[in-house]
């Protein structure tokens, strides 16, 4: 069993990376590059979907999972 909650972590992580990077590009398209409102609105839409991602992780500790977050999102960034 660890070993799912390992991979179901891992993969929670990576969502939430992609989830939060994508949010700040697709609103930065919408406003900065001038794509429109719905590149706004989907970054908006991701947005939120990053901030629901947390809730499922198997720890209970959310400033633990958050600190993890950061350490992902750096990384995430880089790549």
């Amino acid at each position: 069993m660890p070993g799912v909650t390992v991979r179901r972590s891992l993969l929670l992580f990576v969502l939430a990376a992609v989830a939060e990077i994508g949010s700040a590009w697709l609103i930065w398209q919408g406003w900065r590059e001038h794509r429109g409102p719905w590149w706004i609105a989907g970054g908006v839409i991701a947005l939120g979907i990053y901030g629901f991602v947390a809730a499922f992780q198997p720890d209970a500790n959310f400033g633990r999972i958050l600190a993890a977050y950061g350490g992902v999102f750096v990384a995430g960034s880089l790549i």
